[in-house]
């Protein structure tokens, strides 16, 4: 069984920041992606960024220049350094990775942790 354990979210000013962390754990042997979604109210879940195994970065165009997304492979776990964080960045963030574990490869995400971003 594996598990994601989100943490940081919560209440931040406009112009404030923020650094959300996910650590994997249980039977895994190889992590390849891990990442971070969103989804605000009545809005689709998209995509923030994500960080291949071996570093390579990927960001929504909402996300560069502002968020920076990192990965500790010893620890299994990722993060997002959100800055210069705006109202429309107010979302349910969900981290996600694919990975091959004791059972195989899958997909798995996380309970998702809230962002507000308001004065």
């Amino acid at each position: 069984q594996v598990q994601l354990a989100e943490s940081g979210g919560g209440l931040v000013q406009p112009g404030g920041s923020l650094r959300l962390s996910c650590a994997a754990s249980g039977r895994i042997y190889t992590i390849y992606v891990m990442g971070w979604y969103r989804q605000a109210p009545g809005k689709q879940r998209e995509l923030v960024a994500d960080i291949s195994s071996d570093g390579t970065t990927n960001y929504a165009d909402s996300a560069k220049g502002r968020f920076i997304i990192s990965r500790d492979n010893a620890k299994n776990t990722v993060y997002l350094q959100m800055n210069s964080l705006e109202p429309t960045d107010t979302a349910v963030y969900y981290c996600v990775t694919d990975l091959l574990a004791g059972h195989g490869h899958g997909r798995y995400w996380g309970q998702g942790t809230q962002v507000t971003v308001s004065s």
